[in-house]
């Protein structure tokens, strides 16, 4: 399969860190399956191309918000494969499960106080664009 997002998320980079991408940046196919193994679910094709693209550059996998290493992903009681915090915990992101096979689907945030989960409106690859650029463009102004 042809990868779909892998050199956009690796442009991330560059772009917010003023530096080159570096293979230790991503995960490795085999270090991501083997992260993946354990997991009774897929994860969706732009998922995995974020983590061979990012996966290992800490600086982005916890900017403002917390990205969870593969083998942490999970799956809540509400059926919402869940793979990012905020830094307060306050918040959770996730997909649908029965949205797995969708190579970039949309993308549902929960308050964890109400535990109640609400369309971000948005594909996981323009959400994590928009993030980023929320989270580097907040942290220059300040």
């Amino acid at each position: 399969m042809t990868d779909m997002f892998l050199e956009k998320f690796r442009a991330l980079v560059p772009k917010y860190l003023e530096d080159e991408w570096q293979e230790e940046d991503g995960l490795s196919a085999d270090e991501l399956d083997a992260a993946l193994a354990e997991h009774q679910f897929e994860v969706p094709l732009v998922l995995r191309e974020f983590y061979q693209a990012v996966g290992g550059c800490e600086d982005l996998m916890e900017a403002y918000h917390y990205f969870w290493d593969p083998e942490e992903l999970e799956v809540d009681d509400e059926g919402f494969l869940m793979f990012l915090e905020d830094e307060e915990e306050q918040f959770t992101w996730g997909f649908r499960v029965g949205d797995l096979g969708v190579p970039d689907p949309i993308v549902y945030r929960r308050n964890n106080a109400r535990a109640q989960w609400k369309s971000e409106e948005g594909t996981f690859s323009e959400f994590v664009f928009d993030m980023f650029e929320w989270a580097f463009n907040d942290e220059e102004e300040n």
